[in-house]
């Protein structure tokens, strides 16, 4: 919604209907248009690739413990590694919906790095993306989470007098262009 306040066209996909309606809701009480697709980002592709995709990845949800601390007790010992593989998948699809020179944010509400850098890093060995280091002027509230790489990487102890805040991982990839 956030994007589509600012004036950009959004067309938001995922597979869970109830999730979408939530969404739909939303929309039509802020007056916002959003094209809203239910389908699975596995298998679903778009009419034209897209100039920018935001992928909040499914993940392990260990940078919520402060608002959930349930969480470390219904995580089994394969998680992680299960969220990675559906991570990589995800890229994958993303990357083929991304038109060349175009921007693919990654995200996750994961502390781990299996989930944050370590997903980067082998997309962009796998699939040819650079990354585009964030700056502290891209966000200018919060420069100490940017890390050396130009990652977005927060944790608990940010915000400390606010109450802290959620870990949170996000990198800005770009797929190259290719000669024809």
């Amino acid at each position: 919604m956030q994007l589509a306040a600012a004036g950009a066209v959004v067309s938001a996909l995922d597979r869970d209907g109830k999730r979408l309606d939530r969404l739909r809701q939303n929309c039509a009480r802020m007056g916002m248009a959003v094209e809203v697709v239910t389908a699975d980002a596995l298998t679903w592709r778009p009419d034209q690739t897209f100039e920018a995709i935001l992928l909040d990845a499914p993940c392990s949800a260990t940078g919520t413990i402060r608002r959930h601390p349930e969480i470390p007790h219904l995580r089994r010992p394969g998680d992680i590694a299960d969220c990675a593989a559906m991570q990589d998948r995800l890229l994958d699809a993303a990357d083929a919906m991304l038109a060349p020179g175009g921007t693919l944010i990654y995200a996750v509400c994961s502390l781990q790095d299996e989930e944050g850098f370590g997903r980067v890093a082998a997309a962009c060995a796998r699939l040819g993306l650079q990354r585009l280091p964030l700056t502290a002027e891209d966000v200018p509230w919060l420069p100490e989470a940017i890390t050396p790489l130009g990652d977005l990487r927060t944790h608990p102890g940010m915000w400390a007098d606010r109450g802290g805040m959620d870990g949170f991982f996000a990198a800005r990839l770009v797929k190259a262009v290719t000669a024809t």
